[in-house]
């Protein structure tokens, strides 16, 4: 099945590297470029791609607004986006996330990682640059919340537990379940629970919920204890 792509940036080179890199794997089109923000939305809302690859920066309309109105809460039927940017910020990583982004990679990354943002993303998952992700993991983890930790609206399960432990941790869909040994539709199944019982829209949020409570530290605690 090939994965249709919108590819939005106001350079006309790198839009036209990114269109070549994707283009050259077999399962990836390129059906659209866009220079802006204002014509990514249009051309995404007509051609209805599977994802759309937006840089941050754009005239009119940014990549993060642009991916809010196609992906952002309130959506009913969201398209799947990923941010690609040379600006390496906290706060435009988070915010990409909560307009409903479901990748952010640096244009550095690698036609590979490039590939697979994209592939996860047409499959629902998420991937975010591995150095980005811990970073961001870390700065929230040191953070306290001013209010009390939320909690999950039902209890987690044993083996939600250790499908949070492990998406935490930074682990694909395909790695849980070689770790866990089930099978990847049913991760996908409990990395769906999980989202709806913590009110988490990625697997970022996932595991920043894990971090901001403790949950995560708590757990690794519990792990190594029993490890001695």
């Amino acid at each position: 099945m090939t994965i249709r792509v919108l590819v939005a940036d106001d350079q006309e080179l790198v839009r036209t590297g990114l269109s070549m890199i994707l283009g050259a794997q077999p399962d990836i089109e390129v059906v659209g470029q866009a220079a802006d923000g204002d014509e990514a939305v249009a051309l995404a809302r007509s051609l209805r791609p599977d994802v759309c690859l937006f840089d941050i920066r754009m005239p009119n309309l940014d990549g993060i607004e642009a991916t809010r109105l196609l992906a952002g809460p309130g959506v009913d039927d969201p398209m799947a986006v990923v941010i690609i940017t040379t600006f390496d910020l906290d706060e435009y990583v988070f915010a990409a996330l909560r307009a409903g982004a479901k990748g952010f990679l640096l244009k550095d990354a690698g036609s590979e990682l490039l590939a697979q943002a994209i592939r996860a993303a047409a499959s629902g998952d998420a991937l975010i640059a591995p150095n980005v992700t811990v970073r961001l993991l870390e700065a929230f983890a040191g953070s306290a919340p001013a209010a009390p930790s939320p909690q999950p609206v039902e209890p987690l399960t044993e083996r939600e537990e250790q499908v949070l432990a492990k998406v935490s941790g930074g682990l694909s869909n395909g790695e849980i379940a070689r770790e866990l040994f089930i099978t990847l539709s049913t991760v996908k199944t409990h990395v769906a629970s999980l989202m709806t019982k913590l009110g988490a829209r990625n697997r970022v949020e996932i595991a920043i919920w894990a971090h901001q409570t403790g949950r995560m530290r708590a757990r690794t605690t519990g792990e190594d204890s029993q490890n001695r």
